[in-house]
């Protein structure tokens, strides 16, 4: 890994076109969207999609869903056998589909199968396996230092701790105490993840912490280029200067051709819509490009409209 920034894992967000630019914007490591461990959906275009890296830099990470063990450690050989060189195991996911059926941070009530999905998912495969947590299923039930140390004795080689209960979703504050009372109990890195949205909140959460380094989930979207800031921050000491419109676009544009490539124009028009929405939300006065775009149904309609407006954007800033 390049450095100690890491791209967390987001269903429906985290896919190639995004990791890919992620890496080349500053992250060290990106990890794919969650890959669902039930054997009946590992042949589905959406499966399929989110397990395809051809092309990125590695080490390749493919994050597994599920709470059968047998089933996780299936789903680890299958994905190795199919590139993988790093598996994730998610229990930090607090959607409630995924929780309803006792997979994601809803394990974190369960510590003996949580230590059966360890033991075999890293039973099964011969590549490294992390794991990503949460700091437990509510405040009364914190449990993260004890999975973390599960995590270490049955093997695993890395842990993500998002600051956050499952109760909690993303609402709050992300609290870090707790991820440094996990550092403190093991000896494998730990990746503090959680509310790290700009270069000096990331240099206070590693104070704060201690972590071996951090993942930036939602920070990252509509501006990937977070992860260039932060690292030349913790280098350096100093703030690289915000992305101007013209450099903003050449990274929007770069990411849509990425996106209508990879997903066929169809699909990639309505699967940009959201990411454009984040590209544009902190620069204000866009509500009628953000229309336009959700309107178009081909890609040069969607690109033209964005073209334009940054054009206009780079003329009164250079005014």
């Amino acid at each position: 890994m390049r450095n100690n920034l890491v791209l967390a894992p987001m269903a429906g967000i985290t896919d190639r076109p995004f990791r890919l630019l992620c890496r080349e914007l500053g992250a060290g490591m990106a990890v794919s969207e969650m890959v669902s461990s039930a054997p009946q959906l590992q042949d589905s275009r959406k499966t399929r999609l989110r397990r395809d890296h051809a092309g990125e830099p590695g080490p390749r990470v493919v994050q597994i869903v599920g709470a059968d063990p047998r089933q996780m450690a299936a789903a680890a050989r299958f994905n190795t056998d199919c590139g993988a060189e790093i598996i994730d195991i998610n229990m930090g996911c607090p959607a409630r589909k995924v929780c309803n059926v006792a997979a994601g941070s809803a394990l974190l009530r369960d510590e003996f199968l949580v230590a059966r999905i360890l033991e075999s998912v890293v039973s099964a495969v011969s590549v490294p396996v992390t794991l990503k947590i949460r700091t437990g299923w509510d405040s009364t039930r914190r449990n993260a230092v004890q999975v973390a140390r599960m995590a270490e004795h049955f093997g695993v080689q890395a842990l993500a701790v998002h600051g956050r209960t499952r109760a909690c979703g993303f609402q709050g504050r992300a609290e870090h105490d707790t991820v440094r009372a996990v550092k403190a109990a093991v000896s494998i890195p730990v990746l503090a993840n959680g509310d790290i949205s700009s270069a000096a909140e990331a240099r206070e959460v590693l104070a704060q912490t201690g972590a071996d380094g951090l993942m930036i989930g939602r920070a990252a979207q509509g501006r990937p280029w977070i992860f260039r800031e932060i690292r030349h921050f913790l280098e350096h000491g100093t703030m690289l200067p915000a992305p101007n419109p013209l450099a903003i676009w050449a990274i929007l544009s770069r990411h849509l051709e990425r996106l209508y490539e990879f997903y066929g124009e169809h699909q990639g028009v309505r699967v940009a819509r959201k990411h454009v929405g984040w590209y544009l939300r902190a620069l204000g006065g866009a509500e009628e490009l953000r229309a336009q775009v959700n309107r178009a149904e081909r890609g040069t309609d969607q690109t033209a409209a964005l073209s334009a407006w940054f054009g206009q954007q780079a003329l009164a800033a250079a005014a």
